[in-house]
């Protein structure tokens, strides 16, 4: 999932019309929002996951 919103951010979406929101955000806070993103699919995916272990 953290793959295709990255292919959709940097590829697919040309015309800004999905990540528009974005726009007059610099680097960095780009760089925290999809970390944060990251982290927190992880601790989900982590989360549901411990029922089977």
């Amino acid at each position: 999932m953290i793959l295709a919103v990255l292919f959709d951010f940097f590829w697919l979406d040309v015309d800004r019309k999905r990540w528009g929101w974005m726009k007059n955000w610099t680097k960095f806070q780009k760089g925290l929002f999809f970390s944060g993103f990251a982290v927190v699919s992880v601790l989900i995916y982590v989360g549901l996951s411990l029922e089977f272990l």
